[in-house]
């Protein structure tokens, strides 16, 4: 049996999560939850799944929850946050904070060999060498759980990774894949935040309007994979149905297809090596009707290229480029810039970092360019209106 420790069990990824182990009782026990803000979803899992320990933000909530659930143990803010990770009875901890938050614990994690089953982008995009190398020296198996990535480890197991010529990611285009150019700068939060055809959080869902979500794909299929950035490619698929393909030296494309539901990498992850019964229904392939693929439009979505960029850079560039697309998200979602101001916003502190420096040895040298980051975005953010201002 499987038990498991889920960081961010309140966000879209933590929830389906929770819906798959629901179907599962007798291969899936949850021994640990880490949650934000949303303490009163939080209690209904508490209920639910009886965990032996949960972690909140905030030790209000901490003291709330202890005294609600007395033979719970509650804890808060980072140091629950590891211990919610690095619990003993968990054999697998699922990484599903959103940005730089689940770094640490899910470092801690590897570092006790456990199985992850990562859904965190910016784990792998801010830290991946210290990662996986971490992860290969003490035989922790990472276990991608984004749909795109989920699609290429199924589709690698056809043949070694000696005989691939390329990994191709799809893209959905979000929901400004026509819209003209001159009117980006003018789109509101609301129609950021229509996905044609995911439901995610916030974030995510911005990242996927300006496809920087695609980018940071690239980085992370990068350290999975261990294939040059060049060989890494992004396919625009409007259907979100192929979740990704890979391409073999004889010219074979294996794709994977499933409903565009989060449950379904979810319980491919879950299920690794093994594959059980799926209680979510199958893809109807007729009522689908036609698939289309179309070329990425580099223009209309920048934000590719940087994270691109940033890899050929290396060192701490990532991780600078990541911290910076958080604070430029957050900007945008209350308001303070418009949409295209945020790849601005990353390309001028990618490009600060790029100058000075950047070796990437220690979690230190992480956290150092992520601060770094995260003060230039907010001083250049100073510098925004509405209006998109450029860069002075």
């Amino acid at each position: 049996m499987k038990r498991l420790s889920i960081l961010g069990s309140t966000g879209s990824i933590g929830r389906a999560t929770l819906e798959v182990v629901a179907q599962f009782p007798e291969r899936v026990r949850v021994v640990a939850l880490a949650a934000g803000r949303n303490v009163a979803l939080l209690r209904q899992q508490i209920a639910a799944f009886q965990p032996h320990l949960v972690a909140v933000a905030e030790e209000a909530a901490a003291r709330q929850l202890a005294a609600e659930f007395p033979h719970l143990e509650v804890l808060a803010g980072e140091a629950g946050r590891i211990a919610v990770a690095t619990h003993p009875d968990a054999t697998t901890v699922v990484g599903a904070f959103v940005g730089a938050l689940g770094l640490v614990p899910t470092l801690e994690a590897i570092e006790l060999g456990r199985e992850i089953l990562l859904a965190n982008k910016e784990t792998l995009v801010a830290a991946g060498e210290l990662v996986m190398a971490t992860a290969e020296r003490t035989g922790a198996p990472v276990l991608p759980v984004d749909s795109e990535h989920n699609a290429l480890h199924q589709a690698l197991r056809v043949g070694p990774v000696g005989t691939v010529r390329r990994l191709i990611l799809t893209a959905s285009g979000g929901p400004f894949r026509t819209t003209p150019l001159a009117a980006l700068a003018k789109v509101t939060v609301e129609q950021a935040l229509a996905h044609p055809t995911w439901r995610m959080g916030a974030k995510i869902t911005v990242d996927s309007a300006t496809m920087m979500n695609k980018g940071l794909e690239v980085i992370e299929a990068h350290h999975l994979f261990n294939l040059p950035e060049e060989r890494i490619e992004v396919l625009v698929h409007p259907e979100s149905r192929v979740h990704s393909l890979v391409e073999y030296l004889d010219g074979t494309l294996i794709a994977q297809l499933s409903v565009n539901d989060m449950r379904f990498p979810i319980l491919y992850a879950l299920a690794y090596p093994e594959r059980w019964p799926s209680p979510f229904g199958t893809l109807d392939l007729a009522a689908l009707g036609s698939l289309h693929f179309e070329k990425l439009d580099e223009e209309r979505f920048p934000s590719v290229g940087l994270a691109r960029a940033a890899l050929r850079a290396g060192g701490t560039v990532p991780a600078a480029l990541s911290a910076a697309n958080e604070v430029a998200v957050e900007a945008f979602l209350a308001g303070v810039i418009g949409f295209t101001a945020i790849p601005a916003v990353v390309e001028a502190v990618s490009e600060r970092e790029a100058a000075r420096p950047h070796p990437l040895t220690t979690l230190g040298d992480v956290l150092e360019a992520d601060r770094r980051a995260r003060e230039e975005a907010r001083r250049l953010l100073e510098k925004y209106r509405l209006s998109g201002e450029a860069l002075s």
